[in-house]
């Protein structure tokens, strides 16, 4: 019992840490917006550990009429994809496919579930998470659930800080898809993060003129 409250109370204090704001100036946010031309879609990502099948982080993307990527309490972070506490712009297929290869490694994988919505209820998934501000650590899952239970069509979705219990219950919904992302790189993501933005960088001094 000592050891369950020690526990309790340790998970409250690092949750009552505060979160860092991120404010991307609104050019930046308005050079990066990308339409994706396929449907309007939320997908739901959770990041699994390898050797026991749990969830570690859970984050969505949502396309609009724009997309975006929500990324709660999150490492992800792209020289190229201007972020606002925790939401992140110019969502391309190069930045999402690198978001899903980020967190999937010799120790995590990545499931992603993609779930057809119509406009308005994107919309306000869009509305939601930029409204949502700064996420402490620890607390991805709440913020993620927090946001989907107030959708329409997402009413199975209860508060909780169990990505597992996330992924369980968008499972059940009708027309889902899932796809399973699996990568071999270090745990170390700081030095994919650091060749990728070099990488961007290269590409677009090439561009120049």
């Amino acid at each position: 019992m000592k050891r369950l409250v020690f526990l309790t109370l340790t998970i409250i204090a690092l949750a009552g840490c505060s979160a860092e704001p991120v404010w991307a100036p609104d050019d930046a946010v308005a050079r990066a917006a990308y339409r994706h031309d396929g449907p309007t879609k939320i997908t739901v990502y959770t990041i699994i550990k390898n050797s026991t099948g749990n969830g570690a982080h859970s984050g969505i993307m949502i396309n609009g009429h724009q997309r975006v990527l929500f990324d709660p309490a999150g490492t992800y972070s792209v020289n190229q994809v201007p972020e606002r506490n925790d939401v992140h712009y110019g969502i391309t297929e190069q930045m999402r496919q690198f978001y899903e290869l980020f967190h999937a490694r010799e120790s995590y994988n990545t499931i992603a579930q993609e779930i057809l919505v119509p406009a308005e209820v994107a919309e306000l998934a869009i509305q939601k998470v930029e409204a949502y501000g700064a996420v402490n650590k620890m607390m991805c899952t709440i913020a993620v659930t927090n946001v989907l239970s107030e959708l329409p069509g997402f009413e199975n979705v209860t508060s909780t800080m169990q990505p597992d219990k996330l992924r369980d219950a968008i499972s059940t919904m009708d027309g889902v898809i899932e796809r399973s992302i699996y990568d071999w790189d270090g745990d170390d993501k700081t030095i994919v993060l650091k060749e990728f933005n070099e990488a961007i960088l290269r590409s677009h001094a090439l561009d120049l003129p």
